[in-house]
Formats: C-alpha cells, sequence, structure tokens
C-alpha cells in the first residue's frame, strides 16, 4: 500500500532505533541485584533526572546534586559520567541498513535525539553513519527536548522540514504523539522489521 501523501524526508530518533544504549550495561556491573538496579535506576539516576542532562545541564551540576541527595550512592552516581561510554552498545545494524537505503536514494534525512551535549561527541567519533544526515538536532546542544513541540519547529522553521512530507520515527510512544500533533507522519520503532514493511508498504524502499 503507498503511503496518501508523498513522504521525501525521514527524521530520525537515535538512541534505541539507530544506536543501542543501556545504562544497565554499566549498572550491572555495580549491582548484585538486578532489583536493586532497577530501584537505583529509578529513584536515584531517574528518566527524568537524566532527560535534564540532555536538555544541557552540565554532567558535573547534575552529579554533584544527586551525590548530596544520595552521598552513599556517590560511586554509583559518577559512574553515569565516569563510564557513559559504556552505556553504547553500538549500532543497530538493520536500522543502520535502512538508513543506509534511504542515504543511498538520496532522500532528506534528519535526526532528532534527546542527548547530552558533552556526551554527543562521543557517538559522533564512533559512528560514521551519523553524517549521513543533512542536519542533527541534539536536545542539550538546542536546551530543548521532545516531546516539546518547540524542537519539532526549531527543524520546520530553521532547516524547512515540512511534517507533511516527513516521516518521524522514533521508540518512545509520548514523541510520537507529539510529533503527530504537528502534522508528520510518524512510526513508533519497536523492531527493525516492522519499521522495514512500513517503509517497503509505502513505497519509500
Amino acid at each position: 500500500m503507498m503511503t496518501p501523501v508523498a513522504i521525501d524526508t525521514f527524521l530520525f530518533d537515535l538512541g534505541n532505533v539507530l544506536i543501542d544504549w543501556n545504562p544497565r550495561y554499566v549498572y550491572r556491573t555495580l549491582f548484585d541485584r538486578e532489583e536493586e538496579m532497577e530501584r537505583f535506576l529509578t529513584e536515584v539516576c531517574s528518566h527524568d533526572w537524566n532527560l535534564r542532562l540532555d536538555s544541557g545541564r552540565p554532567f558535573d551540576e547534575g552529579i554533584a546534586e544527586l551525590v548530596e541527595r544520595h552521598p552513599d550512592e556517590a560511586e554509583r552516581i559518577r559512574a553515569w559520567r565516569d563510564r557513559w561510554p559504556e552505556m553504547l552498545g553500538g549500532p543497530i545494524p538493520e536500522t543502520v541498513e535502512l538508513l543506509r537505503r534511504l542515504h543511498g536514494d538520496r532522500r532528506r534525512l534528519f535526526a532528532l535525539t534527546n542527548w547530552s551535549n558533552e556526551t554527543f561527541p562521543i557517538a559522533r567519533q564512533r559512528y560514521d553513519f551519523l553524517n549521513w544526515f543533512a542536519y542533527i538536532a541534539v536536545s542539550g546542544e538546542l536546551g530543548l527536548v521532545k516531546p516539546d513541540p518547540a524542537i519539532f519547529r526549531h527543524l520546520i522553521g530553521r532547516h524547512g522540514v515540512d511534517p507533511a512530507r516527513t516521516l518521524f520515527i522514533d521508540d518512545s510512544a509520548v514523541n510520537i504523539r507529539a510529533a503527530a500533533q504537528l502534522g508528520f507522519a510518524t512510526h513508533h520503532f519497536t523492531k527493525p522489521g516492522l519499521l522495514r514493511e512500513q517503509l517497503a508498504g509505502w513505497g519509500l524502499i
């Protein structure tokens, strides 16, 4: 089935769509019990705390705040910065191959990622396929994070991204909803195979 609207632009999330990122790669080595690790990642180095780092908050400031609140966890908290590169599990090969095909077809490619400006250069250095994007909107550089509509409008207003002609691909349902409300076509990413099926079904690959 062909897509009812001509899609000529693709907007990819990076983490857990193209790049495997998971703090558990580090914290499983720091805890004896899985439930203790999950408590730490829920109550100490939490999603909301990390989102503030992704919005541009300095690591030193964020780490210091948590160490003051949880002094008994200081070593594990500091590991979030000191061992951050170990949280990268590598590229997700099947999705990178889809990106390669789109790049080879000279499609317009953009990326929109919640990522700290302090750690994104590590990914830039590791993954050559990031050079295939015309532009990568990094939340930590912009001071905006998904699902804030302002970060999508940054791409729309300053980089000529037309939502009606753009497929947004993200693993977060809340980010997908935010993009859909702005008129983007969307794919809620769960598996590379399902993305491949949608792209093929719409005649995009």
